[in-house]
């Protein structure tokens, strides 16, 4: 039963939405990053991202990551300006010293505003960490 499986609580992951300019279209584009701050490695990384605001929603999309290394981050897609305008959901689940662990990030509608970007270090630049 689900009730009887133990999933640890996520420590020390985050996920970024940067804005990037984009020089072959001229136009700044959203990207959405994995950051792991472990001092250990992420292996067999899956994120099941959607979006939706109660009347619509995109497509369930999802991506591998077959490890994540320390103190590093990944890409995970590209978001369309389109998708600012709804909530969108990331479930990311992981294995770490193989245990499971599950994680869910939601960027809210609208949210993703000038006002809000702040510099990420570790990617060296500017959006909002979900935590």
């Amino acid at each position: 039963m689900k009730k009887d499986i133990n999933i640890p609580k996520v420590e020390n992951v985050s996920l970024a939405i940067s804005q990037e300019y984009n020089e072959a279209f001229k136009s700044n584009d959203h990207y959405a990053y994995l950051i792991n701050h472990k001092e250990v490695a992420l292996e067999m990384v899956l994120i099941v991202t959607q979006g939706s605001d109660g009347e619509r929603s995109t497509s369930t999309m999802r991506h591998k990551i077959e490890t994540l290394p320390p103190n590093s981050f990944a890409k995970v897609e590209l978001m369309q300006e389109a998708l600012m305008a709804l909530n969108n959901h990331f479930k990311v689940t992981f294995f770490e010293n193989n245990k499971m662990f599950e994680k869910e990030f939601t960027l809210k509608k609208n949210s993703f505003k000038e006002g809000a970007l702040r510099h990420i270090d570790i990617l060296n630049k500017r959006g909002i960490i979900l935590k």
